[in-house]
């Protein structure tokens, strides 16, 4: 099941979201031709039960092949983020919006203001599903085209501000758990595909450049480099795809100790992949001509949405210290074992 889902996506994104799509989105054109190919494909509604229309009934777990194209073609809309944010209006009974939808937390300005620092595909989004910090379960839909927004360092991202009047009129409700913990785990699925794609354009570039007369992969050093990529590539999907699978009844319930796993590898990852595929391909990486860049920037803004490495070993250590567990051990076992899973 999986594979005819993430092959009609891959060939879907393989037509409508080149590169060349990429790049134009990100200097500013628009990206409604892109979601209208999406929305028509229905992938934004497959964690949507089958009970509504249009729904596939998946889980995140069933889904994380879908997770992870997105971060290894750069999708420039947040597909990842729409899917979770549709499943979690309809659980609440919320009637969901057409467009796409970024989750961000924000915090109460003294005026009444909600502000939303970076969030992740600001830009492009159509509505944000919006955690409110001193309140960890309720949630706010808002309307992008209703903030005041502010460029981010990341091309798709913005930081937004709604005034009070604009937070009265917005649709609310309770959600059993933070929503961090859901945008950690589709970010951490996001970064396993973005870090393949390096991975294997690095290996490609490796087999192909010339120096001294032979491929500079066959020299060890560059050996010992694309090795140590290749350890961080695959613990960080087995962390991220471990951190897809369900904390309770309810199969979109994030489980937090994998969550925060999968979110710190990934983290951890991102940083090492990027920095060892940069050195092997020398000055021409970050140039803006050369595809690499397109995804290591992603890898280091992905690195610090909803937490960055330092703040999940937190919430690990919290989880251990706390009493959750007697023993180190039993808490490895809780956030790998498959039985569990």
């Amino acid at each position: 099941m999986e594979d005819i889902y993430a092959d009609a996506l891959r060939g879907l994104l393989e037509d409508c979201c080149t590169l060349r799509h990429v790049r134009e989105i990100e200097a500013g054109g628009p990206a409604g031709a892109l979601w209208e190919a999406i929305e028509g494909s229905g992938f934004a509604n497959a964690l949507l039960p089958e009970s509504v229309d249009d729904g596939a009934g998946l889980t995140p777990a069933d889904a994380f092949a879908l997770l992870e194209l997105c971060g290894r073609f750069a999708v420039p809309v947040p597909l990842a983020e729409t899917m979770t944010a549709r499943a979690l209006l309809a659980q609440a009974g919320v009637r969901r919006p057409g467009g796409s939808i970024a989750l961000a937390t924000g915090r109460l300005g003294a005026d009444g203001a909600l502000h939303c620092e970076r969030v992740v595909f600001g830009r492009v989004a159509d509505w944000v599903l919006v955690q409110v910090e001193g309140s960890p379960s309720r949630c706010l839909l808002l309307p992008v085209d209703a903030a005041e927004a502010t460029p981010a360092v990341a091309p798709l991202d913005a930081s937004l501000r709604w005034s009070a009047e604009a937070l009265a009129a917005a649709p609310s409700f309770e959600s059993g758990e933070a929503l961090r913990l859901h945008q950690a785990r589709l970010i951490a699925a996001q970064l396993a595909g973005a870090l393949s794609a390096v991975f294997e354009r690095t290996l490609q570039y490796a087999n192909e450049r010339q120096q001294f007369g032979r491929a500079i992969g066959k020299f060890q050093a560059i050996q010992h480099q694309l090795s140590v990529m290749a350890e961080h590539v695959f613990a960080a999907r087995m962390a991220a795809q471990m951190g897809c699978t369900a904390g309770g009844a309810q199969p979109l319930a994030p489980d937090a100790l994998r969550v925060a796993v999968a979110k710190a590898r990934t983290s951890e990852a991102a940083l090492e992949v990027a920095a060892l595929s940069h050195s092997i391909h020398g000055a021409i990486g970050f140039t803006a001509e050369f595809d690499l860049q397109v995804y290591t920037r992603r890898l280091h803004a992905w690195r610090q949405a909803a937490g960055a490495e330092s703040h999940w070993h937190d919430l690990i250590g919290t989880l251990l210290v706390d009493g959750h567990f007697e023993r180190s051990l039993d808490l490895l076992r809780a956030a790998t074992d498959p039985v569990a899973a």
